[in-house]
């Protein structure tokens, strides 16, 4: 960061996306909140932007990012949308779900987007600061989540100056994202097929949608992620003294998903739990068990990564 010490930070407010757009559109680095997460944008179409986004976060280059656009005509410029990727995009966009779908040619957009690959992941999100932010910068913005790769992801804007302050540009505060976990991502295949890549808050129908062993062509797929840089114990129904407990339900801890086990209010509080768990004197983590249906999956998706040990 040219010049700079410590990260700019904004209002959600009209000055605030202003002075983003204006950071944006000349390659810098902005932390935005979405209807999931805080989300590390770049403009996608500019090499050297995106690049900026793999430095910061530590990202390892193999891992795509998603490119987060205005509308789902924006969309087609990018991509090849066949009957069912038209039917999901009109259904969920705006909103927390990301299609991995076949490449235009020459679609202009950086090739370190796509990390290589043929497919692009591209998603219409429904927070209205990265809309407004969108809309005035009129440019696709690729945008992972806005904190050191494979770390718990950011859902204030406190948990991204925690990892990212002084490399990024700038992050606007639009307060706690309300969905709390990434979103949904299906790749939808040439013959019809929708795979599911990674689980979030849009569940399908089981039987139509499968999880499948590609190799790696959406952000979420390693087997290591979310670290809270602890030992995590899944399924625990106490806590040890030198362990601080997540509860959920009945089960009572240090911070409670969700005390009346609601599994969406569960989603919502899954990173600042993990967030407080990381931040306490205490060197371990147990997580009471969550049920796994629903949008459960996704929060035991990231729990069972958040628990493989970083080598």
């Amino acid at each position: 960061m040219t010049g700079k010490y410590a990260t700019e930070q904004l209002g959600a407010d009209a000055e605030g996306i202003g002075r983003a757009a204006a950071i944006l559109r000349e390659g810098g680095l902005v932390a935005i909140p979405t209807e999931t997460v805080y989300g590390l944008a770049a403009r996608a179409d500019s090499e050297a932007a995106v690049a900026r986004i793999y430095t910061a976060k530590g990202r390892p280059g193999f891992n795509p990012l998603i490119v987060h656009v205005a509308s789902q005509e924006r969309a087609t410029q990018f991509a090849t949308f066949d009957a069912p990727a038209r039917e999901l995009a009109e259904r969920h966009w705006p909103g927390p779900l990301t299609l991995v779908l076949p490449a235009l040619p020459d679609n202009g957009l950086a090739p370190a987007v796509s990390a290589g690959l043929p497919t692009i992941a591209l998603r219409c999100p429904e927070h209205p600061v990265m809309r407004a932010v969108l809309t005035e910068l009129d440019l696709p913005l690729a945008a992972p989540s806005a904190n050191r790769s494979g770390s718990v992801s950011p859902t204030t804007a406190a948990h991204v100056l925690a990892t990212l302050d002084g490399r990024v540009d700038a992050v606007i505060n639009g307060g706690e994202c309300q969905g709390g976990l990434e979103s949904t991502i299906a790749a939808v295949r040439g013959d019809g097929r929708i795979e599911e890549l990674r689980p979030g808050p849009i569940t399908f129908a089981s039987g139509r949608h499968l999880r499948t062993d590609h190799p790696i062509e959406a952000p979420g797929q390693l087997a290591s992620h979310y670290s809270p840089g602890k030992p995590l114990r899944l399924n625990a129904t106490g806590g040890a003294d030198d362990e601080f407990l997540i509860g959920f339900g009945t089960v009572e801890g240090d911070c409670g998903l969700s005390p009346s086990g609601d599994l969406v209010e569960a989603a919502s509080r899954l990173y600042a739990c993990l967030h407080e768990a990381a931040a306490s004197d205490r060197p371990r983590i147990a997580v009471a068990p969550v049920p796994n249906e629903g949008i459960g999956r996704a929060i035991n998706d990231r729990l069972r990564r958040a628990a493989v040990p970083v080598d």
